[in-house]
């Protein structure tokens, strides 16, 4: 709006508006760095702050015992090495005085304060179309007028408010973690009521402990708490961290939280129980939040058995620690994995339950009735108190962005309405609708994933530098298109399938929060990952944003920064980080070699029954084949699988991770056949092979310890070829009976001219040029209609039924479709899994790709039907579509 029509708006607020570059909301670690940016990017500011002084969360939160759970040398600014220099933590953990002071210290040391405007608080803010400003109307002083209005309010500052009946009826002390008195709160004598056992519960409990005449604790829902061991800063980090500053810090902004942990590699099957209780023990003595959480075994956030393994040796601590067998039961978790509510660290807390002067009531079978003049009374009896202290937690991520102020946005659009149903964001950063409007490390970020110091420092500078980009360009709007926002939603749906964070009701969800639309807020996919996707949208041209300027100047670069499932990004990443020659590059033996040495560096596969090899005769000399048993007495139905690898790679062995998690699936054995391979031996030797093969298996399927009868059929990428050319050879040789094929990412035809041969030319691993390679290798061109090399070009009438699997990024997509659409027009029973956001490897890499659990699941269901099975699944595996199951926890990528 005009200028005169703006001053109008403000009137009511006592005067012309302050004209500024980019209003700020919060004047903590976030609102501090903000402002110090913004002032060296040429960029006039001001950060409005509801408090009387600098420190945003860790000005409000002074509850007994209230400290942060990263360790302070890394939950530090790094901005400014010589900031690092002049302030030395006295804590490994430091307390909030302590970190209030450092963010004093912070705000003198860069003189903020002069930009700050404290004890005010936001009332409303607009966004007008005709002048391209925000006007924001405040509770003390004039109203501001913006270009950039950014909220730095933090995700854990909102709390949540008590939702027990008669809390006004109390006569007695209220008090809330989240607002405690700065004056402090004498304990002495009284009885107290906690109610709430998160973190500011936990926490809080051991110290009012000690005060109070009795302490009553109420506890929902228990949390995993780990020891602290706080004391000074760990030796071995600290001489990290001094050695190579600059490194130390690299290493945490590119790591997956934040802290400087490398990846862990090994997985919980591959460890003894010793092993494992070895690699625990450690980490509990470290006292390391992030250390238990990511470095015992690379399989322990995202898969529910190795998940639980860790669950089981800390229960064992408590039942240790706690010295009543019931008091101890009610404080173990068993509603969600571990890590996926954000446990604890702890000071004394477990051994607070042995106190004489400790009272544990469980709200599950005692739950809360009402609050009453003289306590609180629940089902079974009254419990007169003279203090409650409310440890309820927050309405976090949203809860302090749309608590503080209507926000509107273009069109009149207002945020509340936009997140009626759930945050939506593009990056986490900004949301579509709202011009000019910013979050730092809002929801759809890694946020309370990550070490919050790293996030916010790197949120502060994308912006701060798109808004001095912006200027320099001379643009004056940046919006987010709904087509990018779409795009991020779906990321971050897929982010979330990868964890186990889905599994359990949290704040992480905001499932604590009633009436609140659940779903995970912060990006699961890590910080480093999240980093480079920040990144890549300014390298391909400011991706997903549109920007607009004076005289109708424009851009719009629209798409999705990120199609792919998040860990099919990560392997593609990772393998172009290596600068592999291309494969057709090393011949067929040197490609062998290359395949057989990268195979030793992945997950073997999980324990099953038995693996036995053998030889089998072949049409033409011996064929090697390997049995995959079930754990389960037998005979099992009888599965004939042929691995992948283009006519000329692998061998009976080199897709036993897949074969394994399909017997575990199945229980179903499977007999990998090892046929011969071009150049060596060419078409039609690899199809003849299999069929060969297959006979024999069927006729010897009772000695083999599988059950006689219909066999089925299976085979990935050459191998799903050669599945399928059996099927057709079975069909017209007069046998064996097959029940049913799955096809995974199958080579159906000989053409290279389907849409998804020009998409998926190249970056994702299997290539146009390597296809071409192949198809040389194996089969002269005159061949390749040859029903036997190219199945779509064969007779498909009477062909047992089939599940056909694609992948969206696979040169191979479109003839595995149109395999599956063809056989389906002959009247063959077909299934389709076209799987989004994967590549061609992704189902064969098991235990590396943790979003092709789903598919793998859907291909174990439909073998169990062609075998005439009931759909038996694991316990809680259907969780592998994201469904939920009351009551326990389900498996995720079990």
């Amino acid at each position: 709006m005009p200028e005169a029509m703006v001053a109008a708006r403000a009137s009511d607020t006592g005067g012309k508006p302050q004209q500024v570059d980019v209003a700020v909301v919060g004047a903590g670690f976030a609102g501090l760095y903000l402002l110090h940016r913004l002032r060296k990017a040429g960029l006039n500011a001001v950060a409005l702050e509801e408090a009387d002084d600098v420190g945003g969360t860790w000005y409000w939160n002074r509850y007994p015992g209230a400290r942060c759970d990263i360790q302070t040398i890394d939950y530090s600014y790094t901005f400014d090495p010589e900031l690092e220099k002049a302030w030395t933590w006295s804590e490994k953990y430091a307390t909030q005085p302590e970190i209030l002071r450092y963010l004093g210290f912070v705000a003198d040391r860069y003189d903020l304060r002069r930009d700050i405007r404290f004890k005010t608080k936001v009332k409303e803010a607009t966004w007008d179309d005709a002048s391209e400003r925000w006007l924001i109307t405040t509770s003390n002083g004039p109203a501001v007028s913006s270009r950039h209005y950014i909220m730095a309010t933090g995700c854990l500052s909102a709390p949540k408010p008590p939702e027990i009946e008669g809390v006004g009826d109390f006569r007695g002390e209220i008090y809330f973690t989240g607002r405690w008195p700065h004056e402090g709160v004498n304990l002495a004598g009284k009885r107290v009521a906690v109610i709430g056992t998160g973190s500011s519960g936990i926490q809080s409990i051991p110290l009012i402990a000690e005060q109070a005449a009795h302490l009553t604790v109420f506890q929902r829902t228990p949390n995993f708490a780990l020891p602290a061991h706080n004391g000074p800063a760990p030796a071995d980090r600290l001489g990290l961290l001094q050695g190579d500053r600059a490194a130390y810090r690299e290493q945490a902004r590119q790591s997956m939280t934040g802290v400087p942990y490398p990846q862990q590699t090994v997985v919980s099957w591959q460890l003894s129980d010793a092993e494992r209780r070895e690699r625990f023990e450690r980490a509990w003595a470290a006292g390391d939040l992030v250390h238990i959480l990511t470095q015992l075994w690379a399989d322990q956030g995202v898969d529910v058995d190795g998940n639980k393994i860790v669950q089981d040796l800390i229960r064992e601590k408590i039942r240790a620690a706690v010295k009543d067998p019931e008091t101890a039961a009610v404080l173990m978790p068993d509603d969600h994995p571990f890590g996926a509510k954000r446990p604890c660290l702890d000071t004394n807390y477990y051994a607070t339950y042995n106190r004489p002067n400790v009272t544990l009531v469980n709200l599950r079978q005692e739950p809360i009735k009402a609050i009453t003049a003289s306590g609180i009374a629940t089902g079974k009896r009254n419990i007169d108190v003279d203090v409650i202290v409310f440890a309820t937690g927050f309405d976090a991520m949203t809860g302090a962005i749309k608590a503080v102020h209507p926000i509107t946005g273009r069109s009149g659009k207002s945020l509340s309405d936009v997140w009626a149903h759930g945050p939506e964001s593009y990056l986490g950063l900004t949301v579509a609708g709202f011009p000019n409007f910013f979050m730092i490390t809002g929801p759809g970020s890694p946020s309370v994933l990550s070490n919050m110091a790293v996030s916010i420092e790197q949120h502060a500078d994308w912006v701060v530098d798109r808004l001095a980009a912006l200027r320099d360009q001379g643009f004056t709007t940046m919006e987010a298109t709904d087509k990018a926002q779409a795009g991020w939603a779906q990321h971050m749906a897929d982010c979330s399938m990868v964890t186990l964070h889905r599994l359990a009701n949290t704040w992480y969800t905001g499932a604590n929060v009633p009436g609140k639309a659940q779903g995970v807020m912060p990006y699961c996919g890590g910080v480093g990952p999240y980093r480079s996707i920040c990144d890549e949208v300014v390298s391909r041209g400011m991706l997903g944003f549109k920007l607009t300027g004076p005289n109708g100047a424009a851009q719009c670069n629209d798409g999705e920064v990120v199609r792919l499932q998040p860990d099919v990004r990560l392997v593609l990443n990772l393998l172009a980080s290596l600068n592999l020659p291309p494969i057709e590059s090393m011949g067929a033996q040197g490609a062998c070699a290359f395949v057989n040495e990268f195979n030793k560096g992945r997950p073997a596969g999980r324990p099953i029954g038995d693996i036995v090899d053998g030889t089998l005769p072949g049409t033409d000399g011996p064929l090697p084949y390997r049995v995959y048993k079930p754990a389960t007495p037998g005979p099992h139905p009888v599965v004939v699988y042929f691995h992948g690898g283009g006519w000329v790679l692998g061998d009976q062995a080199s897709d036993e991770p897949f074969c394994r998690d399909m017997v575990r699936r199945t229980g179903m054995m499977f007999v990998s056949v090892g046929y011969r391979h071009a150049p060596e031996h060419r078409f039609p030797t690899a199809a003849e092979d299999g069929y060969a093969a297959l006979r024999w298996i069927a006729e010897h399927a009772a000695e083999l310890g599988g059950k006689p009868g219909p066999v089925l059929v299976a085979g990935w990428s050459a191998g799903g070829n050669i599945a399928a050319v059996t099927c057709q050879l079975a069909r017209d040789r007069g046998g064996p009976a097959i029940a049913g094929q799955l096809l995974v990412c199958p080579v159906t035809d000989c053409s290279f001219d389907r849409p998804s041969y020009s998409e998926n030319a190249t970056g994702y691993f299997l290539t146009r040029s390597l296809m071409f390679w192949f198809w040389d290798m194996y089969c002269a061109p005159s061949q390749r209609t040859d029903p036997r090399a190219s199945p779509i070009r064969g007779q498909l009438k009477g062909l047992p039924p089939a599940f056909v699997v694609t992948c969206e990024f696979d040169p191979l997509r479109d003839e595995g479709i149109a395999y599956g659409e063809a056989m389906a027009a002959a009247g063959v029973p077909v299934e389709q899994l076209k799987a989004h956001g994967h590549f061609h490897s992704s189902f064969a890499m098991v235990d590396v790709v943790i979003t092709g659990v789903p598919g793998r699941i859907q291909m174990a269901e439909a073998l169990r039907r062609f075998a005439g099975l009931p759909p038996e699944m694991r316990q809680g595996d259907e969780n592998g579509r994201g469904q939920t199951v009351p009551g326990k926890i389900a498996a995720a990528a079990s």
